[in-house]
């Protein structure tokens, strides 16, 4: 049995299918487990946990073989922030793990997470990582650059439903994306490859785009041409601090913003994939699916 929390987000969801897919006993956990219908239907055992609640993590982790956290609050809100899911929500589920025997415990970090990173989420990942491996369980660290599934959705909402673009900053960094499957992979396969045990896998796509580049890849496959409207870093500095007080999420997204408008986000996944071989998703056939699925319902007359 293997404990998927956080099976409502896109990586959990995606790896409890794929378990499910190849015979494995899941039992996915969620704040809202009436979400979980579907998960519910292909065989998983749905229960409900909170990170935040030690007891609840404590009944979700009695008698598994494996956990997978896949739990984040970047886009939390009230007090289910980075600090108290990420960070404190994390060492619990460790703990709850640790003390129920669990064989191995898959943690879903992110790529660049360090002590310092001016990130929160990021710094949480980087402490949570130390925990884990301190914690004398089994483990396999995954640190996945951006989701090829979000950047979509946020960058072609505007341009489905106005024909706008909104780019953040100057939209000319080069930044790696892969997909929340490729992801789902990776976190299946640390349960059952010996190679995956004790590491820490690097992952990322098969190419680094801007989001100039992002935003004509969304052009040819709606073939529509956008108006693209660009935020400048400094009126984006501007509203992180004026937020930061009345709305803390929305504050960290436009953080995240500016981060990867002015750093190195590019990556290779040649090594990853050298060690363990994988046809990796193109942003492209991600978009295509996205924009098939919501297009329809958003278009302008």
């Amino acid at each position: 049995m293997i404990l998927i929390v956080g099976a409502r987000g896109r990586l959990g969801n995606a790896v409890a299918r794929q378990l499910l897919a190849q015979g494995h006993a899941v039992r996915a956990m969620s704040r809202t487990p009436a979400a979980l219908g579907e998960l519910r239907q292909l065989g998983a055992e749905v229960v409900t946990g909170d990170v935040r609640d030690p007891q609840s993590l404590a009944r979700a982790c009695a008698g598994v073989d494996g956990v997978l956290a896949a739990a984040h609050a970047f886009d939390g809100r009230g007090d289910n922030t980075p600090e108290a899911v990420d960070h404190l929500g994390s060492r619990h589920l460790i703990d709850a793990a640790r003390v129920a025997g669990v064989g191995h415990f898959v943690f879903t970090s992110i790529h660049g997470s360090r002590r310092d990173h001016p990130i929160d989420l990021f710094r949480y990942k980087s402490l949570s990582e130390e925990y884990l491996r301190a914690s004398g369980l089994s483990y396999t660290i995954l640190r996945p650059t951006a989701f090829m599934e979000l950047w979509t959705m946020i960058t072609g909402e505007p341009i489905v439903k106005q024909g706008k673009a909104m780019i953040f900053g100057r939209g000319v960094n080069p930044i790696n994306f892969v997909s929340a499957g490729d992801v789902a992979h990776f976190a299946t396969l640390a349960f059952e490859n010996p190679q995956a045990r004790n590491a820490a896998i690097e992952i990322g796509g098969p190419a680094n785009l801007t989001f100039e580049q992002v935003v004509a890849l969304l052009e040819r496959v709606s073939g529509r041409t956008v108006n693209k409207q660009h935020i400048p870093l400094p009126a984006m500095s501007a509203m992180r601090l004026l937020l930061r007080p009345i709305n803390p999420a929305f504050s960290r997204q436009i953080a995240t913003g500016i981060f990867m408008d002015t750093h190195d986000m590019t990556f290779d996944p040649a090594e990853t994939l050298n060690q363990f071989p994988l046809r990796l998703t193109r942003m492209e056939e991600v978009a295509q699916t996205w924009y098939k699925q919501h297009a329809t319902d958003h278009q302008t007359p």
